[in-house]
């Protein structure tokens, strides 16, 4: 599995605590891929929610679905470990599971879901749609995502983004086995930046 924008090697590994972290002063900052695609579609607990209503906080955003009995629980796990290890930066940070099977993925799913995966629903942000909206989602952040015949199941791209303050899409994470400390370490970069480069 790569890190799209810093093409390293990801492994499932114990992170340091988030103040451990910081970035060497003389490191290179994160790429800016590009404007993140937006995106407004409704949260577990109903209410329409946007890209930009995130703007002022860097934004991880990431795909799942609640169906799912194997991967998409141990992403979800992993990325509620991260934020409740964001100590004094947890208000900077914000995180948007979108996902990708609508049909099945209501509001009170999605809240039961994020219920039992101990999340914390004021920072992380389960979001679903109408078909088309997911679809068009899907496409602008290139996530492939494919019903399996006869299981229920849906095949999907597992595609973690970091979205800084301003809206810029950073950095990449592909698969669920990636980091967590780059990851927490990626995120104390954004959430360092105080304003455009």
């Amino acid at each position: 599995m790569r890190k799209r924008a810093l093409t390293v090697l990801a492994c499932a590994a114990m992170a340091a605590p988030v103040g451990a972290l910081a970035r060497p002063a003389d490191e290179a900052a994160l790429p800016h891929i590009g404007p993140a695609p937006g995106f407004t579609l409704v949260s577990q607990s109903g209410r329409r929610v946007s890209l930009h209503d995130l703007r002022g906080r860097v934004t991880v955003v990431t795909f799942m679905f609640a169906g799912c009995s194997d991967t998409c629980p141990l992403l979800t796990s992993k990325l509620v470990g991260i934020q409740r290890r964001l100590g004094a930066r947890v208000d900077d940070v914000r995180f948007a599971a979108i996902t990708v099977d609508p049909l099945n993925d209501t509001p009170a799913v999605l809240q039961a879901y994020g219920r039992a995966h101990g999340i914390d629903p004021a920072r992380f942000t389960f979001l679903t749609g109408s078909m088309q909206e997911i679809d068009a989602v899907t496409r602008a952040y290139a996530v492939f995502r494919k019903p399996v015949p006869g299981g229920g199941a849906i095949d999907h791209t597992f595609l973690t983004s970091l979205v800084d303050r301003q809206g810029v899409l950073r950095v990449q994470y592909i698969g669920v086995r990636f980091d967590p400390q780059e990851f927490l370490r990626d995120i104390t970069t954004l959430v360092n930046e105080r304003g455009p480069p």
